[in-house]
């Protein structure tokens, strides 16, 4: 059985940690624009230097930007029979570009990961992440306006989804394990094998 998942949550909810044990339980890859773009930050590309003046002022990278580097990462033989997608789409546009791109492959998500978590726990995870990682993006005021961006404009595409009835809401709040077990409890039911 393909796996075709997409995990949303706000920033610090655990989507990255999460995503990666999901994709190795089903062996499909992780496609994390976050990655994409922190590398091309890394290797100092011009895509890079781009991405690092719009995060670095706490923005998000536009729309066409976006859904260009992910559909060239779904076209990578590794997610011909499934992904997990993390950080995309974030809004309605980007919704309609994914839409699009997987009818034109004869595919569509299968299910979406949404981790419940409270805008103060993931808050504080955001700024102990920072700490040990050193990260230029989570500043106090970028991490204000990236929640803010997330619950007017990536929130509302849960409701979306939530019509196709592929939601499943996970509380995001416990530890790494109980997290990760109500999340294959979500996909087991739907019919996913690991």
């Amino acid at each position: 059985m393909t796996a075709r998942l997409l995990i949303v949550g706000p920033q610090g909810s655990g989507k990255g940690t999460q995503g990666v044990r999901i994709a190795e339980a089903y062996g499909i890859p992780t496609v994390s624009t976050g990655d994409i773009f922190r590398a091309n930050i890394k290797n100092e590309t011009e895509l890079g230097k781009k991405v690092k003046a719009i995060t670095d002022a706490g923005d998000l990278v536009p729309d066409e930007v976006t859904s260009e580097i992910v559909r060239d990462r779904l076209d990578e033989p590794d997610a011909t029979e499934g992904f997990l997608l993390d950080g995309y789409p974030r809004n309605a546009v980007q919704v309609g570009h994914l839409d699009e791109f997987l009818a034109g492959r004869e595919e569509a998500l299968e299910a979406v990961i949404l981790l419940d978590v409270p805008r103060e726990e993931s808050i504080a995870r955001i700024t102990q992440r920072a700490a040990e990682q050193g990260r230029s993006d989570d500043t106090e005021e970028a991490i204000a306006k990236r929640l803010e961006i997330y619950e007017r404009e990536t929130a509302p595409i849960v409701d979306t989804y939530a019509e196709r009835g592929i939601v499943d809401r996970i509380n995001g709040v416990g530890t790494l394990d109980e997290i990760t077990a109500r999340i294959f409890a979500a996909l087991d039911a739907r019919g996913f094998t690991r």
